[in-house]
């Protein structure tokens, strides 16, 4: 079989409804289509059963996170291929060959499709992820016009909405790291392929759908913060996080800044990100030395492919973005350049 594609799924019947009949139309007989259901409540798995038969359901036990469907869909497959979709998602024609035919290549670990934005389709929702060497990630060319990134390019990270990678690397890369439970996961599984010497590669065409909306809902903040610094711990040399520690020091400035100043009540969330770190110090360095085994590139190679700067507009505060930029992003980019002059290995 040559491709699975994998919809992991939680409460999201309505936007099934849109997807599952989008998929299937684009898939050949040499393709399946997988949904992995974490325990929805809204008779998502029942409804999908019965209405679309040829898809695969899976029905996890626990729902335990996006990163525990993927790896529970990728177990179930069949395909050389493993395609990964959220479910708030419809596809172009021929977005399927897209993503697999880069894949070909023996350097390319993931690709990620040009995915616009499904209530403004003239708008680039993502075109793979910007990463600043912080471990703050952002939709790279979120807003811009979908004719802006016309030609295939490597990026920092995929985007977890869509994108592609071999069965035989999924499974030496370890899959995805359930640790995370809700996002950051797709910069985790790119930082680990750039590591282990692969590349991640966008592609602008066929495109991808996304019914993308910017929300910080409870416990956001703790899954990002907390995630973040796991990124950081498992990747970095320690020497390298210790030269970035000025920029590390200012993005938690940055964080504590727009926490306070728009979710005051949240503040709890990033303590317990901390919190988490301090109390699954000895589980963060074992997923660090798992890691680090991989390893086949420097910590340069993987700098030289972060952003210096934050892209604050992503937040929907233009005018703090605004005067963010004119005063904290000269500071990171310093900070960039010196770690780039320094950083050899």
């Amino acid at each position: 079989m040559r491709a699975s594609v994998i919809l992991v799924n939680y409460n999201g019947r309505a936007h099934l409804e849109r997807c599952l009949p989008s998929v299937l139309s684009t898939l050949t007989p040499e393709d399946e289509l997988l949904v992995v259901d974490n325990g929805s409540t809204d008779g998502s798995a029942d409804w999908v059963e019965k209405t679309f038969p040829t898809v695969r359901l899976i029905r996890a036990p626990i729902n335990g996170g996006f990163g525990y469907g993927c790896n529970l869909g990728a177990h179930c497959a069949r395909g050389r291929y493993l395609i990964f979709l959220n479910p708030d998602t419809t596809v172009a024609p021929g977005w399927l060959d897209a993503l697999v035919a880069p894949l070909a290549d023996p350097q390319v670990a993931l690709v990620t499709p040009c995915i616009l934005w499904m209530g403004a389709p003239e708008k680039v929702n993502a075109a793979g992820n910007e990463v600043h060497p912080t471990g703050l990630a952002f939709c790279r060319g979120l807003g811009m016009p979908a004719t802006a990134f016309s030609e295939p390019e490597e990026v920092a990270a995929i985007s977890g909405a869509a994108f592609g990678i071999r069965r035989e690397l999924w499974e030496a890369l370890g899959g995805m790291d359930e640790t995370f439970f809700l996002y950051v996961e797709d910069t985790d599984l790119s930082w680990r392929a750039w590591l282990a010497g692969y590349q991640c590669l966008y592609v602008p065409t066929p495109t991808v759908f996304h019914d993308y909306a910017l929300r910080f809902g409870e416990g956001k903040f703790f899954f990002q913060e907390r995630n973040r610094y796991l990124l950081l711990l498992k990747h970095w040399r320690w020497k390298t996080l210790l030269l970035l520690l000025p920029s590390l020091l200012l993005a938690e400035v940055v964080t504590w800044g727009f926490l306070l100043l728009y979710y005051p009540g949240r503040w709890r969330e990033k303590l317990r990100a901390y919190l988490w770190i301090l109390q699954n110090w000895r589980k963060t360095l074992d997923c660090r030395r798992s890691v680090q085994a991989l390893r086949r590139a420097r910590d340069r190679d993987l700098l030289l492919r972060c952003t210096p700067c934050l892209a604050y507009e992503q937040t929907g505060h233009t005018h703090t973005a605004r005067w963010a930029h004119r005063v904290i992003d000269p500071l990171f980019r310093g900070m960039y350049q010196l770690a780039l002059l320094l950083v050899r290995w």
